[in-house]
C-alpha cells in the first residue's frame, strides 16, 4: 500500500480566532499537482492496477487470463475481491467461487473489472485510523451506491452494477483528498466551521479548485470509464439519465441525514416513485433495507468505520475478525482441485485450466512467485505466458528464462525431465548459472515440464524467493498434484481436438 500522511485530528477553531487568510500551506498547490501526487506518490498501486485493467479490456488480444494475472499480483486484493464476489449482493445464486478465473467466468469481465477497481481503491486509501471527514465521504459513497443500484434495477437498467460503481467512485476526488489532505484539509474544515462559506467555496479558497474537479481529473488519469466521468459532471450539465441515477443516490443519503418526513426525503420518494412506478410504502421499505445492505458492503470492503457511520442509529457492532478470515490452505487446495476436475470433465478450456492450476499453486500452497512459460520456437528460452507475484516495473514486460545445454542450467535440467523437480542451491549448485541467479536469485524452487503428446512445450516454476520461507515436502506434494492435473488436462484437450 502507498504511504500516508500522519493523521491529524480535525477540530473546531475557537470562535474568537481570526479567519484563516490565504497563505502558503504545505502540499500540492494546483489541480495538476494534486492529480500527480495522488496518482504517482500516494496511490501508485491503484494507478497501476486501474491502467493495466483498462489496457487489457481495451485490447482484443487479451482476455480473462491477463485480467486474472493483474488481480492475483496482490494477495490482499485477491482475497477481498473473492470475498465480495461471493456475497449475496453480487452472487445471488450462491455458487461458490474460490478462484479469480471462476469469478470472471461467472460474473463477467466487466463486473470483475469494476469490483477490482473499487477493492483496489479502498485498499489504497484505508488505514487503521482515517480522518473523520474521509470516513464520512466513504460512508456516503457506499450508501449512495446501494440506493442508486436499487433504483437502476427497478427501472430495468442495462447494467445496475455499472451504476453502482459509478456512484461509488463519483466522489473519488473528495475521498482521495481527505485521506491525504494534511494542512489544506484542516484549513477547509476551519473555514466551513466558521460559517463564512460553503464547502465548495472553502475548497476553492484553499485549493484554487473544487474537489469535484479533482474527481474529474483523477477519473481521466485513471481511465475509469464513461459513466464514472459523465456522472462527475454537475447534474445540470449531464443529459445522461443513468448519471441522474448516480446523483439521485447521493440526494437520498442527504435526505436521510435530514430525517424521514423532511422535505428532501419526500422529494426523493416522489422522484423514485416516478422512475420505478413503485408504491411509496415499497420504496420506503427498500430504503431501509438498502441502508443495512450498504453497511454490510462497507464491511466487506474493509471500511469498518464507514459501516458504523452508515448504521450508527442502529448501534451496529462490526466483527472485525470476519473481515480477514484465516485461509485454510488444505481447504483452498481442495476447492481449487474441484474446479480443476470440473474443467477437465467438460470440454477443456485450456486457458482456464492453466489459470486455475497456477492459482492453485500460488494461493493454495502459498508461494511468492509462480509462472507458466512456453518454450520458444528456437528452443533456446522459455517465455512467460502467465505469471503471478512477479515484480516488474512494467506489466507488459515478459519474464524470459535462458536454456543452456552445455553446461546444463536449472531450466534445461528441469525441462529435460519428466517429473517435478525440487531444486536446492545446496544440492544443485552447478545448475544455478549466473544468468539463472540474475533472473530468479539463488532460491529453492519447484519446477515441472508441461507436455503435449509427450513433448515438452513449457514449464511451471514457483518459489518463495521474496519471503525466503522454506519449502516443505507437503508443499512439493501439492505442487506435483496441481502440475499433474495440468498435464492430464492438456492430454484430454489434445484428444478432444483430434
Amino acid at each position: 500500500m502507498s504511504s500516508k500522511n500522519d493523521p491529524l485530528d480535525l477540530h473546531l477553531i475557537e470562535m474568537d480566532m481570526e479567519v484563516i487568510s490565504p497563505k502558503i500551506i504545505e502540499g500540492p498547490h494546483s489541480l495538476n499537482e494534486w492529480t500527480h501526487v495522488l496518482c504517482n506518490e500516494e496511490m501508485p498501486i491503484f494507478s497501476n492496477t486501474a491502467l493495466c485493467i483498462h489496457d487489457i479490456l481495451n485490447d482484443d488480444r487479451k482476455g480473462a487470463m491477463e485480467l486474472a494475472s493483474v488481480i492475483l499480483q496482490d494477495p490482499n486484493l485477491t482475497v477481498k475481491l473473492l470475498k465480495i464476489s461471493n456475497t449475496p449482493h453480487y452472487n445471488p445464486s450462491r455458487q461458490k467461487m474460490v478462484t479469480v478465473s471462476r469469478a470472471i467466468i461467472m460474473l463477467g469481465s466487466e463486473v470483475i473489472r469494476e469490483l477490482t477497481l473499487v477493492c483496489s481503491f479502498f485498499e489504497s486509501i484505508l488505514s487503521s485510523i482515517n480522518k473523520q471527514q474521509a470516513n464520512e465521504e466513504i460512508a456516503q459513497a457506499i450508501h449512495a451506491a446501494v440506493h442508486a443500484k436499487s433504483i437502476a434495477m427497478a427501472t430495468n437498467d442495462k447494467s445496475p452494477e455499472e451504476v453502482f460503481i459509478a456512484t461509488l467512485l463519483n466522489h473519488i476526488g473528495s475521498i482521495s483528498f481527505w485521506c491525504f489532505c494534511g494542512e489544506q484539509g484542516e484549513s477547509i474544515q476551519n473555514l466551513v466551521s466558521k460559517g463564512d462559506c460553503t464547502r465548495e467555496e472553502a475548497e476553492k479558497k484553499v485549493l484554487g479548485f473544487k474537489l469535484t474537479e479533482l474527481g474529474a481529473s483523477l477519473s481521466k488519469a485513471w481511465k475509469l470509464g464513461s459513466l464514472v466521468e459523465e456522472s462527475i459532471k454537475p447534474n445540470a450539465l449531464s443529459k445522461n439519465s443513468r448519471a441522474g441515477l448516480v446523483h439521485l443516490g447521493y440526494e437520498i443519503t442527504e435526505a436521510l441525514k435530514e430525517g424521514i418526513g423532511s422535505k428532501k426525503y419526500e422529494t426523493c420518494i416522489r422522484k423514485i416513485e416516478v422512475l420505478t412506478k413503485q408504491s411509496k410504502q415499497v420504496i420506503k421499505e427498500k430504503l431501509k433495507i438498502n441502508t443495512s445492505t450498504a453497511s454490510d458492503i462497507a464491511c466487506q470492503f474493509g471500511a469498518t468505520d464507514a459501516a458504523m457511520l452508515i448504521q450508527s442509529h442502529l448501534n451496529q457492532t462490526v466483527d472485525i475478525e470476519e473481515l480477514s478470515p484465516i485461509i485454510d490452505k488444505k481447504q483452498l487446495q481442495f476447492q481449487i482441485s474441484q474446479d480443476i476436475t470440473s474443467i477437465i470433465s467438460d470440454q477443456v478450456d485450456i486457458n482456464l485450466l492453466l489459470e486455475t492450476v497456477l492459482e492453485g499453486i500460488h494461493r493454495g500452497i502459498g508461494m511468492d512467485r509462480t509462472i507458466f512459460s512456453l518454450l520458444a520456437t528456437d528452443k533456446q528460452s522459455l517465455r512467460e505466458k502467465l505469471s503471478l507475484g512477479w515484480r516488474k516495473e512494467i506489466y507488459e514486460d515478459k519474464v524470459i528464462f535462458n536454456l543452456s545445454e552445455t553446461p546444463p542450467n536449472l531450466f534445461f535440467h528441469a525441462l529435460a525431465g519428466t517429473h517435478a523437480f525440487w531444486a536446492k542451491p545446496s544440492d544443485n549448485e552447478k545448475l544455478y548459472t549466473l544468468r539463472d541467479i540474475n533472473a530468479i536469485g539463488k532460491n529453492e524452487c519447484f519446477m515441472m515440464p508441461i507436455f503435449s503428446n509427450k513433448t515438452p512445450i513449457g514449464l511451471i516454476y514457483t518459489d518463495r524467493g521474496l519471503s525466503s520461507q522454506p519449502l516443505t515436502k507437503e508443499d512439493f506434494d501439492a505442487f506435483k498434484y496441481f502440475t499433474q492435473q495440468a498435464n492430464i488436462g492438456l492430454t484430454i484437450y489434445r484428444m478432444q481436438r483430434s
